[in-house]
């Protein structure tokens, strides 16, 4: 009796763990389509500082800094209308526990750089820039190593680690100079890894 009861349960200890390496690949498979979300979001957001970084560094007439400010939230919009289009889409394929639980990841990631602002706005009664990016670094940087643990991608998680490191970088330096490197963070962590997965999305 005891021997059929270790044999049964052993059984399902090994189905559980072939159930969970199916969802890793379904997952990864899944995050190499994703990565086009990557390269989408990293090109804005490198956009956005590198813009930020040569014009506080370069004389520029008011209509070519208007033309750069709008640029930026143009692409954060279509960003935006681009995600939830692409999200809808993936929503109406097989879920996953783990596809569902990144979502979470980063919907609180979202929520969280929110309430950072809300929080020093209140202390402070002011936001400093300063102190903001680099925080706000690495709450990403946080975001993307879970996100890189999950699935088990050692890619992501070396970019995750690049962002903090450079987030840590950012603390030392002024704003100027941080929109500099978190322009080249972006890069780092979200548009090589971004073009490399996407890539390598048919395989």
């Amino acid at each position: 009796m005891n021997t059929n009861e270790s044999t049964k349960s052993h059984f399902d200890e090994q189905k559980s763990i072939q159930v969970i390496r199916e969802m890793l690949k379904v997952s990864q498979k899944r995050l190499k389509n994703d990565g086009i979300l990557f390269i989408v979001w990293g090109w804005i957001m490198f956009y956005v500082y590198l813009a930020g970084f040569i014009e506080s560094k370069s004389v520029m007439t008011f209509m070519l800094k208007k033309t750069l400010a709008y640029s930026g939230y143009m692409l954060g919009i279509a960003g935006i209308l681009f995600t939830l289009v692409y999200i809808i889409r993936q929503h109406k394929k097989v879920q996953t526990y783990i596809g569902i639980s990144l979502r979470y990841v980063w919907t609180s990631m979202v929520l969280c750089l929110v309430l950072i602002n809300l929080i020093q706005f209140n202390v402070l009664h002011k936001i400093i820039f300063e102190l903001q990016h680099p925080i706000f670094m690495v709450v990403i940087a946080f975001a993307i190593v879970i996100t890189g643990g999950i699935l088990r991608h050692k890619l992501i998680i070396t970019g995750g680690i690049v962002f903090a490191a450079l987030a840590y970088c950012c603390s030392y330096i002024p704003l100027e100079e941080q929109l500099m490197v978190e322009a080249i963070a972006w890069l780092a962590a979200f548009i090589i890894p971004g073009h490399i997965l996407y890539s390598t999305r048919k395989n």
